[in-house]
Formats: structure tokens, C-alpha cells, sequence
């Protein structure tokens, strides 16, 4: 047998029907389904069943998928292993990051900028989502990198963190807002409407943690994709933003106050990869760079935004 009939295989397992397998392999429908049949000839077994207009897997087929997958991801192992050796990477890296990631003090666009100037031969595929999407996308495969929120939680062992930040959460109101002094309690701020990111991010996971564990319920009033918006929303006296801290000089310019919250809470942007699959040359170079620039943007002072 071949690799590739092995490919190809897989290929009509995940698309369930001959067609789109052969659109996805870019081979004629004809050829694809010739392969097959050669693959099966030479197993002496049947691995599809054709019978109904969905491909599905026979016994047999069930039981050879995982080491065809097997095989193939060995063969990529190897391809990998060799152009570490040979110094040629190619490929391809995804990589996942909160929105507003890349900013001026965070500028993780500059990172793959470099990374593609030294690596021209390597394409990037860049997501924005929330932290719990990137998160399951590690634990599934379907990103190597991603810069996102966490929340205290201990997360899945199989996902390796680094911390980027870990930065204080204030509450935001109006300038002109009456009522408020410096300071919040977490009790305090539930009396009021918040304004939140979505659930799915790690600060809205570290403030519905935080509230839980004292017993309180939130009630957030007003959700927004990006801390700019929760600001804005807080100007015009909506309610009480949840946000990452702002400098002063900002605060005044957008029209806020910060408060901050008892007990603090904190919010902590890491670098993730998933520890159980290995990384290929292309992705190891790549989180090598940004660790690199991780360097200077760690500290405290700094403002992420994330949705």
C-alpha cells in the first residue's frame, strides 16, 4: 500500500462522500474511487460501505482509520524531523490570538511579520476569537499557538501556558458618575448593571469565578467584544465596566474613572500550545520568536484587550 491511497482514504472518511474527497485532493472523482478499490484489493477487506449515498465505514475500515492516521502523521514526523536537520522550513502554522492582541504594546503582527520575512515558505493562518474557542481549537488540533486569557482555573494539563501579563481587573464608571469613591467592593459592584465582555473570555471567566465563590450572582447588562466598547458604554452611564486597567491620562481622554475592586481581581494573558502534540519545526520557530519578544512586553502596566 501507499501513503498516499492511505491519504486518500482518510480524506473520504472525513468528508463522507467520494466527491467532495476528490474536490478536497483535487483528483478526479474516477481516480480517487480507483484508489481506493486498489487499497482495499490488496487488504483483501472492504473498507467502505457504498451502499447508501453517505460513505461510511465498514468494521474493517473502523478498525484500520486510527492507524492509517497513524501512519500518515508518522510520515509527517519524519518530513518534519528531516527539515529540522536540512534547515528548511515549510509549512504551515495557525495561530490563534484574542482580539487587540496585536497592538503597540503587544506587537504580536510585528512577530509574524519577522517570522515571514525570514520564513517566506511558510503560509500563517491568523484567528481571532474568544479564549475558550482558541483553548478547545488547542486541545483539538486545530491551532499550534494562541494568545488568550485564562482565568484561575487550572486548565487542561495537555495545554502549556506562559504568562504574557498579569494585570489587576478594575471597574469603570462615568466621570461624572455620584456614589463612587476610589474603591469597590465585589459585593458593591453586583448592586449595580455591568458591562462585560462575553462569556468565553478570561475575564469574564475570573469575574464569574470570583463572584461564585463569594456567593454573589452578576448582573451584566451590557456585553461588547473589546474593552474600548465597555468604556464607552460606561461614559454614558450604562452601568459599571469590567475591564483591564487604563492609564489615567486615558481614562480622562475616553471620559471614565477607575475603580478598583475588593478583593482584587486579576486577569492574565499566556501563550498556549497543546504540550501532547508535537509542534512541528515551523511552529517551534514561531513560539520561539514570540518568546523571545514575550520578554519585553511582561509586565504589569500594560493594557490587553480581548473578546
Amino acid at each position: 500500500m501507499e501513503l498516499r491511497q492511505l491519504r486518500y482514504f482518510v480524506t473520504v472518511v472525513e468528508e463522507a462522500n467520494f466527491t467532495r474527497a476528490a474536490a478536497r485532493l483535487h483528483l478526479a472523482q474516477p481516480g480517487l474511487s480507483a484508489q481506493i478499490r486498489q487499497l482495499e484489493r490488496e487488504l483483501g477487506q472492504q473498507l467502505l460501505d457504498r451502499s447508501t449515498r453517505t460513505v461510511s465505514l465498514t468494521p474493517v475500515g473502523a478498525a484500520v482509520l486510527p492507524h492509517a492516521r497513524a501512519a500518515l502523521e508518522a510520515a509527517e514526523r519524519i518530513g518534519h524531523t528531516v527539515d529540522e536537520f536540512t534547515g528548511l522550513l515549510r509549512g504551515h502554522v495557525r495561530v490563534g490570538m484574542i482580539s487587540g492582541a496585536a497592538n503597540d504594546e503587544v506587537d504580536f503582527a510585528r512577530v509574524l511579520a519577522d517570522y515571514h520575512r525570514d520564513h517566506p515558505q511558510i503560509a500563517i493562518s491568523l484567528t481571532e476569537d474568544t479564549s475558550e474557542n482558541m483553548y478547545a481549537a488547542l486541545r483539538h488540533g486545530e491551532l499550534d499557538i494562541a494568545l488568550l486569557g485564562i482565568t484561575r482555573d487550572l486548565p487542561d494539563p495537555a495545554v502549556a501556558l506562559e504568562t504574557v501579563f498579569d494585570s489587576v481587573i478594575v471597574a469603570a464608571v462615568a466621570a461624572d458618575a455620584t456614589g463612587f469613591g476610589d474603591r469597590i467592593t465585589l459585593a458593591e459592584l453586583c448592586e449595580h448593571q455591568l458591562i462585560c465582555l462575553p462569556r468565553g473570555t478570561g475575564i469574564r471567566g475570573v469575574l464569574e469565578n470570583s463572584c461564585a465563590a463569594a456567593g454573589l450572582t452578576p448582573e451584566v447588562a451590557f456585553e461588547g467584544a473589546a474593552p474600548p466598547l465597555l468604556l464607552r458604554l460606561a461614559r454614558y452611564g450604562l452601568g459599571v465596566a469590567v475591564v483591564p486597567p487604563l492609564r489615567e491620562a486615558d481614562a480622562v481622554a475616553l471620559g471614565v474613572r477607575m475603580l478598583d475592586i475588593d478583593p482584587p481581581m486579576r486577569g492574565r494573558l499566556a501563550l498556549a500550545w497543546n504540550r501532547d502534540r508535537p509542534l512541528s519545526p515551523a511552529a517551534k520557530v514561531l513560539l520561539g520568536q514570540v518568546r523571545i519578544a514575550m520578554g519585553g512586553w511582561k509586565g504589569e502596566e500594560t493594557i490587553f484587550v480581548e473578546r
